[in-house]
């Protein structure tokens, strides 16, 4: 049984992921802001926050973390013109996108280093090859810094055995996102997504499964694309 630290789990993709690996058979600690459903709650806006829930599930886990799945994230929308505004919303944005994915790096990696190799997957975006809205430069620029992050990590620590992964989804259908395709302009989005239709969580899940758990270790420091190809490189 493999023991999984998987951070955003309460809903869309990260609720997906839960079941995924819960199904296969392993241990999966959940995180979530509020910290419902037997998730433990730990707020990334918050200094510090990653850190407490680091040392949590470690407890959780009876001391050992075989993989650390970076899924938490928010997607709020700036004026540019707002300048208190637009400083507040980057600085939550980094906080929760990509700080606190950091600083779970960090502990993974010294962890894995301790036992012989781990796995650290990083869910990133489609906005992080190619930008997204005038409304949200810092979610692109924070999910930009997540893929160099992966690859910084699959760098530096491969020799030992300690792999990292990206997924990088495009649109992907979760509440939000049914609400969004209903009222704001949804056949314009899927005319972009050459398959026809958004991501499913599931599908999502079904990569962050496979990368956890069974990708080979040379794929180390890939980013794998779902996105109907509405963004291929």
């Amino acid at each position: 049984m493999v023991n999984i630290l998987l951070t955003g789990a309460s809903r869309g993709i990260g609720a997906a992921a839960r079941i995924a690996l819960h199904d296969a058979g392993h241990m999966v600690i959940g995180q979530s802001t509020a910290g419902d459903d037997g998730l433990i709650a730990a707020d990334f806006a918050h200094p510090g926050a990653a850190d407490a829930l680091w040392d949590a599930a470690l407890a959780a886990a009876g001391g050992r973390i075989d993989v650390l799945i970076n899924n938490a994230g928010v997607f709020e929308a700036v004026d540019i013109a707002d300048a208190e505004g637009f400083a507040a919303t980057w600085g939550r944005s980094h906080a929760i996108n990509l700080q606190s994915a950091a600083d779970l790096c960090r502990h993974a990696v010294l962890h894995f280093q301790r036992f012989g190799g781990g796995r650290i997957i990083n869910v990133a975006s489609r906005a992080g090859h190619r930008g997204d809205s005038p409304s949200h430069w810092h979610y692109a620029a924070a999910k930009g810094g997540m893929l160099a992050l992966t690859k910084t990590i699959a760098r530096g620590y491969a020799a030992q055995e300690i792999l990292a992964f990206a997924v990088a989804p495009g649109f992907t259908l979760t509440g939000m996102a049914e609400e969004y395709l209903a009222t704001r302009g949804g056949d314009k989005l899927l005319a972009d997504i050459p398959l026809g239709r958004v991501a499913d969580a599931a599908e999502v899940a079904e990569a962050i499964r496979w990368l956890a758990l069974d990708a080979p270790p040379s794929l180390t420091g890939s980013t794998l694309d779902i996105n109907g190809a509405s963004y291929v490189r």
